[in-house]
């Protein structure tokens, strides 16, 4: 893959062309594409299609594969995520590398890391719905689960051509039927995220449904009405965060997902993060405090680890004061009356202060 993008210095390839120069299959190649996005050895052009073109690293990368690749088979399995191995017995489960590079460190999930529960549904043909507040880790999750994911993030403007695909002007001013994610998803047998699926419209969602049931289909009707049928592996996972403003879990959705996870802030992973101490018990008491209805904001990993770089950076009082500063305006007197609490002198909002 990345001689192919070496010897082409100045031009992009999409990924079904790059399958057809080597072999193998999209999905394959999409996800080799995408590990060199993460190294830094190839740059992600657009998203419909993804195209991939070198940067000053790929040459190098070029270079440190072999000379002589095995011939590609006729028949390339899949890529499936590697399974992680099992952690001692009284051990943890080693973190995970995420394509951005990031760590994710597993959490439990039915007597499993819930990476590998993922996998198994997945394997199983049962799609999933995490549920929880933005920043506790969904997207991370799954992520670090699907190696082959393609995302897709909702919102009230999201339309069915954003999900199976629209005519896009080409080079010559003519017009080319360009596929979107769902199908890609399909065709190359790949996970699909829908995340924050409760904000797209119920109306966009129902072009879904079909490749999500028993027949596995869907028809692009602005496409000569073709009809594309799932490959083995396409899967559909959703993300929903129930307090956000016009997030609406439907009927109809929540049919589709036999298994609704919630998702919650581990704020024993926090600690082991090595965040500050103080800011990890603010945020427990704030999120018991949210359970019983006293407040409608907590701090979530998200936030935590957001802190500690801002503790690194410009000191532990801007960080204290940021976090109070960040609260929902509704929520912000709560929270600042116990930061200063935990602090035991006043803290407000972050906010300039006279002129130096």
């Amino acid at each position: 893959m990345a001689k192919i993008l070496a010897d082409h210095a100045g031009s992009q390839f999409s990924v079904t062309e790059l399958a057809k120069m080597l072999g193998h299959s999209g999905g394959a190649v999409g996800n080799a594409c995408d590990t060199l996005v993460a190294r830094g050895e190839a740059e992600r052009m657009g998203s419909n299609p993804r195209m991939y073109r070198p940067t000053s690293r790929t040459a190098a990368a070029a270079q440190a594969t072999p000379a002589n690749p095995p011939a590609p088979s006729s028949t390339v399995p899949r890529p499936r995520p590697t399974a992680q191995p099992a952690p001692p017995p009284g051990g943890k489960q080693q973190p995970i590398t995420r394509p951005n590079g990031q760590h994710y460190h597993p959490r439990a999930l039915a007597h499993l890391p819930d990476v590998e529960a993922l996998r198994k549904l997945r394997d199983a043909g049962v799609a999933v719905l995490l549920y929880g507040p933005p920043g506790t880790g969904k997207t991370s999750l799954i992520e670090a689960a699907f190696p082959d994911l393609i995302t897709v993030a909702g919102d009230g403007d999201t339309t069915v051509g954003d999900l199976i695909g629209e005519y896009t002007q080409d080079s010559s001013g003519g017009y080319e039927f360009i596929y979107g994610p769902l199908v890609t998803a399909m065709q190359e047998g790949r996970a699909l995220l829908l995340d924050d699926a409760t904000l797209i419209s119920p109306k966009v969602l129902a072009a879904l449904y079909p490749a999500m049931d028993g027949r596995r289909q869907i028809q692009v009707k602005a496409h000569k009405g073709e009809t594309i049928t799932a490959t083995d592996g396409f899967y559909v996972i959703a993300g929903h965060n129930p307090g956000v403003h016009g997030a609406v879990l439907t009927e109809a959705l929540a049919s589709r997902f036999s298994v609704q996870i919630q998702v919650g802030s581990d704020y024993d992973l926090a600690a082991s993060l090595k965040i500050n101490r103080t800011a990890v018990r603010i945020a427990r008491h704030l999120a018991t405090s949210q359970q019983a209805g006293e407040v409608g904001w907590a701090p979530q990993l998200r936030e935590l680890i957001a802190f500690q770089k801002i503790a690194d950076v410009l000191g532990a009082d801007a960080a204290f004061a940021n976090l109070v500063g960040i609260a929902p305006l509704e929520d912000r007197d709560v929270v600042a009356e116990i930061v200063t609490k935990a602090l035991g002198r006043p803290v407000t909002a972050l906010a300039l202060g006279r002129q130096l």
